[in-house]
């Protein structure tokens, strides 16, 4: 934040330490608290990841590092005789946890191989990590938060929040989808294989097979409104196979003729139609796009004729 660095950042030129940070012999040390709380891996994550295409991303326990690097000639033409130039940088730490600490070094300029004809270099390499500091809070996850703090604890609106942190950010560099949601890689279940035994050619055959989870595999979803329903042994999308569906409310439309009878007896309206043209069995089914509201009575699966339906009480 490269406005309220200028009063809250300590520059100090003495030894010091403070969560990791060693004494410092000299050199000049930029440190920040954010009153946000970052914990979360994928949070972590997410941070590193949303910005790693604008500085050098990496990640070491409960810390980010972000490093830019910017090159310095000490004159213009590079076939000049006694031309020179060297690449600089500067490393901001953001440190996570219950508050996120946000900190810089400017190393001497010999670090880099003593070239003395850099100008201005502890004022760049000051500027430069300020611009890296704006930029993560001005993109990544951490502005959503800030943002969320101003509101609760000094009573902005979201309008008010939000300007008060591009104000204290300006030097930010806008990055495009800089809050990635990372992916969570799961191992596919081993003998998740969908289909099933029956292949079509007529109505199947009840009673519905109350182990389909494990012997039809999981399938696309289909999305009824705000409700996801799940699917076992769906195949394809024409409704000549169209397998189990709903997870606590469970129906095999291979099997269901649509008598409505499970429409009539469900006493929180659990089923809808829901037209299947193709189907063997019939063209038209029990959707149960309101299956969350299911109380579990069992009254549908009671009153099922070909005993397509199996409930499930949610645990």
């Amino acid at each position: 934040m490269s406005l309220l660095l200028k009063d809250r950042v300590y520059t100090m030129e003495a030894p010091t330490a403070k969560r990791g940070v060693y004494p410092l012999h000299g050199y000049k040390l930029g440190l920040y608290r954010l009153p946000i709380k970052l914990d979360e891996p994928l949070e972590i994550q997410s941070v590193h990841d949303g910005l790693k295409k604008t500085f050098a991303m990496d990640t070491y326990a409960d810390r980010i590092y972000a490093t830019y690097t910017w090159m310095e000639e000490n004159m213009p033409d590079p076939d000049a005789k006694g031309y020179e130039q060297v690449e600089l940088s500067v490393t901001v730490e953001i440190v996570t946890g219950e508050v996120v600490d946000i900190i810089y070094q400017i190393f001497p300029i010999e670090k880099f191989g003593d070239p003395q004809w850099v100008k201005d270099y502890r004022k760049k390499a000051d500027h430069f990590a300020k611009m890296i500091i704006d930029t993560i809070l001005r993109n990544t996850i951490l502005a959503d938060k800030l943002v969320e703090s101003f509101v609760k604890t000094e009573k902005l609106t979201q309008h008010a929040a939000l300007h008060k942190l591009e104000e204290m950010t300006p030097l930010a560099k806008i990055v495009a989808g800089a809050k990635p949601i990372p992916i969570i890689q799961e191992e596919p279940a081993a003998a998740a294989k969908v289909g099933q035994a029956w292949k079509g050619g007529g109505p199947k055959p009840g009673p519905i097979d109350v182990e389909y989870k494990a012997s039809m595999g999981s399938s696309a979803p289909y999305q009824a409104g705000e409700n996801s329903i799940k699917t076992w042994g769906r195949v394809g999308a024409d409704n000549g196979i169209m397998g189990v569906w709903g997870e606590f409310v469970s129906v095999d439309f291979d099997i269901c003729v649509a008598d409505g009878a499970c429409i009539d007896a469900c006493p929180v309206d659990v089923y809808h139609w829901f037209d299947s043209p193709g189907n063997p069995a019939s063209e038209k089914k029990p959707l149960m796009d309101k299956e969350p509201d299911c109380i579990f009575c069992l009254a549908c699966e009671g009153v099922c004729p070909p005993q397509a339906i199996k409930i499930f009480e949610k645990k």
